[in-house]
């Protein structure tokens, strides 16, 4: 027997992004703590990261790593679900939640359908935040108090 077909409305859709690129966008109201999507792709460890794009991405910040544990590394490079075009904000309506070394991104507040989704990446790296650094993580979010980088606060 067939299954049957679910009767969902797509909550989200991929397209052109004003902030960067692609990015993730709402095709409905969606309301706050409602858990969107997985983010999905290769798992490995920091090492092996590390040893795959430490050259490819020495002169570019643009990667789709996510450290999921102190242990695990998501690679959505070259496949993953549609959280990997999620863009990053200083005003985000989203957040990564980590949860038994999955993660899955979730919102804060009520989407509006047309809603661009974002998270607050926070990126952590162990170098001193030069202005240098800061313009390698450029943020272009476009949020009132955009604070310009990606970066987040030092460990």
């Amino acid at each position: 027997m067939p299954h049957p077909k679910k009767n969902t409305q797509r909550r989200f859709a991929v397209r052109k992004s004003g902030v960067h690129g692609r990015g993730m966008f709402a095709l409905t109201d969606i309301p706050k703590r409602t858990r969107l999507i997985e983010y999905l792709g290769e798992r490995m460890t920091h090492e092996a990261a590390d040893k795959r794009y430490s050259e490819l991405h020495e002169d570019s910040a643009h990667t789709m790593l996510f450290a999921a544990t102190d242990e695990v590394v998501i690679d959505a490079t070259q496949w993953g679900s549609s959280a990997r075009w999620i863009n990053h904000s200083c005003a985000p309506n989203c957040e990564a939640i980590e949860d038994e070394g999955r993660v899955f991104i979730e919102t804060r507040r009520a989407i509006r359908a047309g809603e661009e989704i974002g998270y607050d990446y926070g990126l952590i790296v162990e170098e001193r935040h030069t202005a240098k650094l800061k313009r390698e993580h450029a943020c272009y979010c476009g949020a009132r108090r955009c604070r310009g980088t990606m970066l987040g606060k030092k460990r």
